[in-house]
């Protein structure tokens, strides 16, 4: 001990040897967790497991007075019905038909109407069945999406004033029906088909100032009399010469064997169409084609037949769909129009080609109707159901082919097309990818 330093005592020299000899406190001990039982070794897949549909358990207790969500299937009925078909995410309806590979594929849209005439929802893969030539395909698409249009719209410049004012009145509804994800050319016809401008946006300021250039007056009717004094041109000296009588009408006088022949009006619908329906067939894959008529259905001078026009309608995949004018939308014509009496001719042939493609159309009277008409048929092609099946006939025998599609639904009425041509270039070898 240094000098100076106090003296330490007893208790506190023995302080440090009792720390030392202290032992450490006790470690908490963690007991091992049991290892389950009877789990498999080896991959394990995503997502298996989570549902009682995955696991293969289907024996978990339901609640006491649940409904079950869905009946029983029995055996034999998932047999028939074959495995589902593709259910596309939603908003992923069209891009089923644009990004897949797809070799004698066929896409057959279809809508479905009450017996009040108020589009149907709800329908599953379950409830509808398609049949070409008679023989029942497997579903291999099936979607409510709605896609993109493409249209073509056919603006008669041929009906008499009165139902070309009407007609006139109600353009400015018609962008309106439509949404900025369409598109819109402008078709007008007289003698003719003319193009007034190609697809473009349709909410484009564009296809408004086409629209209102697109007004015409219309023409008068022909009147013809065949019954008074006048109806006939007079020969001066019995006939004896070729003079006339210049105060009458130079039409009249045409006659064979005493029948009057009154000329008729030109109506060229047919290569409107057909002019309409070119256009359409260069669009993009992936978007609904369709051809909006405006008009009253008269066809008379096309250098197109109805039968050639229908054809490349359904070998494109063009519907037809319209807004029927005038006379015809009366309830005594438009039922002669619709039955077509035999030997007699069509006058109207608008309901025709909405029957052959699977399109439809609305007879409006009045101008308000013919407004609320554009609308109708817009929300009708954009709720339509879309079916795809693969066929086994050989897409480039080219020959046609009958469609039937049916609901199992008590009064339900299926609208869609008849049937339809293939072409070669729909078909397509296994593994190449289609490019948009």
């Amino acid at each position: 001990m240094m000098a100076g330093q106090p003296a330490l005592t007893q208790a506190q020299q023995d302080a440090p040897q009792q720390q030392q000899q202290i032992p450490d406190g006790p470690k908490p001990q963690i007991p091992d967790a049991p290892k389950p039982q009877g789990i498999p070794v080896g991959p394990v897949t995503p997502g298996a497991g989570t549902t009682p549909d995955l696991n293969g358990d289907n024996s978990a207790p339901a609640e006491a007075g649940a409904v079950p969500n869905r009946l029983p299937d029995s055996a034999a009925q998932k047999q028939e019905d074959g495995p589902p078909p593709d259910l596309p995410a939603t908003g992923q309806g069209p891009d089923q038909f644009t990004l897949r590979v797809q070799t004698n594929f066929v896409e057959v849209p279809f809508t479905v109407k009450d017996s009040k005439q108020k589009l149907v929802p709800g329908l599953t893969w379950r409830d509808v069945r398609v049949y070409e030539n008679n023989l029942r395909q497997q579903l291999a698409v099936f979607t409510v999406d709605p896609f993109p249009l493409s249209v073509a719209l056919v603006i008669d410049q041929s009906m008499t004033f009165d139902n070309m004012a009407k007609v006139n009145n109600s353009l400015a509804a018609l962008q309106g029906a439509f949404t900025p994800y369409d598109e819109v050319s402008v078709f007008t016809y007289n003698n003719g088909p003319k193009l007034q401008t190609d697809f473009t946006g349709a909410q484009s300021a564009r296809l408004t100032a086409v629209l209102e250039r697109s007004k015409t007056p219309g023409r008068e009717p022909l009147y013809y009399d065949t019954t008074g004094p006048l109806g006939q041109n007079i020969n001066i000296n019995g006939g004896a010469d070729s003079h006339t009588d210049p105060n009458t009408n130079a039409t009249h006088g045409t006659s064979v064997l005493g029948i009057q022949n009154v000329p008729r009006d030109v109506h060229t619908l047919n290569d409107a169409i057909l002019a309409a329906a070119t256009a359409l067939s260069k669009t993009k894959t992936g978007r609904r084609r369709i051809i909006y008529v405006i008009s009253d259905g008269r066809e008379y001078g096309s250098t197109a037949k109805f039968s050639q026009v229908v054809k490349y309608l359904n070998t494109n995949k063009i519907a037809v769909y319209g807004t029927l004018v005038g006379d015809s939308t009366l309830p005594v014509v438009g039922f002669l129009d619709r039955i077509h009496l035999p030997l007699q001719m069509r006058d109207n042939i608008l309901p025709s080609y909405a029957k052959a493609t699977g399109g439809n159309f609305d007879g409006e009277f009045r101008q308000r109707g013919i407004e609320t008409s554009f609308a109708k048929i817009a929300e009708e092609v954009r709720t339509q159901y879309t079916v795809g099946y693969y066929t086994h006939e050989p897409f480039i025998d080219g020959k046609y082919r009958s469609l039937e599609v049916k609901v199992l639904r008590p009064n339900l009425t299926v609208i869609a097309k008849a049937g339809y041509w293939p072409t070669a270039g729909e078909s397509r070898p296994t593994g190449i990818v289609s490019v948009k």
